[in-house]
């Protein structure tokens, strides 16, 4: 058991949409990630997803919705439900998600991590 440090794992982070894996349990991972611009329209068939926000403000795109996540608020996406990140300005977050979960959901393309790089 190690505390960690979530501004120290923030500034190891220098690339967008690239997630840290900072902790496990239950078969869950805590990611963190720095984001800036649009991400994907996805979804996941089989993992619920949440998105906590540390810093900044997230927009999240669903098909007939937007949903705004301020500094300290966080969303659960359940599985199936298509939607799209997007962050006007960076932003750090911190996601929520079974070991399974890939980034990009049901699509593989360049912006696809097989293995997020991890501090574990």
């Amino acid at each position: 058991m190690d505390k960690i440090n979530l501004a120290e794992q923030f500034a190891k982070i220098n690339e967008y949409w690239q997630p840290l894996v900072v902790g496990e349990l239950n078969g869950q991972l805590v990611k963190l990630a720095k984001v800036k611009g649009e991400f994907l329209m996805h979804h996941h068939e089989e993992e619920d997803e949440m998105f906590l926000v540390v810093r900044g403000q997230l927009e999240i795109v669903f098909r007939d919705r937007k949903e705004l996540l301020e500094q300290g608020e966080f969303l659960v996406i359940p599985r199936g439900v298509e939607h799209m990140p997007v962050a006007a300005e960076e932003v750090e977050i911190m996601l929520f998600e079974p070991a399974s979960t890939r980034n990009t959901g049901n699509i593989v393309n360049e912006r696809t991590v097989e293995n997020p790089r991890s501090i574990l």
